[in-house]
């Protein structure tokens, strides 16, 4: 069976949503030990242990507080040689693309990025083409490396007795990262919500943009944003959604005025139930929408969010 390494992304010593989906996912794939590398991230590490992790190594070093490429690289190359892995999987979020290419390359192991799924042999599928094909991959090199993109797997709470074991990282790595400035914005990210409601041209304007905040404040959603939107100025490029912004894959994603152009729905088509709402029946969104409602935005969204406040209060 294979040895699977599941790298815990941490944020703030906090471990990220898609590390837990992350871990049951790999349970399905062999032998699984974790790896979490950080400043002092020991105590967090054991809420891999309710995931199904046994065995959790926690790569700590004052230099490791914020994400460097290079250092956590190399941290998580030597814990996968140690550990014997065959197999390293992490989340398909910004960091872990970046990570998994640089682990790759230390590891002298192929790299299968934005995974929807891993086969018992070790083919994964991934969408390409804007997504509208789905590519059967395989790494022929001995070591694997993947990333998993967000809710392809629920993570599922299987609580075991846990043994995190601190490890000092001693490389001293050509550049480190000494300050992470961030936006003071305390919204939501779009990369890592549950829920988004998004707009687009069919907003009419920027002025018209309280009525997607006041829809995600009722769903506890982060907003989002179609590329025409963030060009026009209305959005911070932050909130863009599609193949030149972010790749969300939500439990819920609200399209309100949004046309479906293929750019905007190769970053969103992934998503577990897709919600459209546009006046023009012929829309591309409702090709891939599971509901859809034919209206003017301005009249159905301030109508879905005062009934979704009944049902939610």
């Amino acid at each position: 069976m294979a040895k699977v390494l599941v790298v815990a992304e941490q944020r703030d010593n906090k471990i990220k949503s898609i590390s837990y989906e992350v871990a049951t996912y790999a349970k399905s794939l062999g032998d699984v030990v974790g790896v979490v590398v950080g400043s002092s991230v020991s105590e967090e590490a054991k809420s891999l242990g309710n995931y199904g992790i046994e065995t959790v190594v926690a790569v700590e070093k004052a230099e490791l507080a914020t994400y460097s490429p290079d250092a956590y690289a190399q941290a998580v190359a030597d814990v996968a040689n140690e550990q014997g892995a065959d197999i390293v999987l992490m989340g398909a979020t910004s960091m872990g693309k970046d990570l998994a290419a640089h682990v790759g390359a230390k590891l002298g192991a192929g790299v299968a990025q934005d995974c929807i799924a891993i086969n018992e042999d070790l083919t994964a599928k991934r969408p390409v083409y804007a997504g509208k094909l789905i590519a059967t991959v395989q790494l022929s090199t001995d070591k694997k490396v993947y990333t998993l993109r967000a809710n392809t797997a629920k993570a599922e709470e299987a609580s075991v007795g846990v043994t995190v074991s601190a490890k000092e990282f001693a490389a001293n790595p050509a550049v480190s990262v000494k300050e992470l400035l961030v936006s003071a914005n305390k919204k939501l990210d779009v990369a890592e919500a549950n829920i988004i409601v998004t707009g687009g041209r069919g907003m009419g304007g920027p002025e018209n943009w309280n009525l997607i905040e006041n829809a995600a404040e009722v769903l506890g959603a982060a907003t989002g944003a179609s590329r025409a939107v963030v060009d026009a100025g209305w959005r911070p490029h932050a909130e863009q959604v599609g193949q030149t912004g972010k790749v969300v894959s939500p439990s819920l994603y609200i399209a309100c005025g949004v046309s479906g152009a293929i750019q905007h729905l190769a970053g969103m088509k992934t998503s577990k139930f897709i919600v459209a709402i546009n006046k023009d029946p012929e829309a591309p969104i409702f090709k891939v929408a599971d509901y859809g409602i034919v209206g003017d935005v301005m009249e159905v969204l301030p109508t879905l969010a005062d009934e979704l406040k009944k049902v939610l209060a």
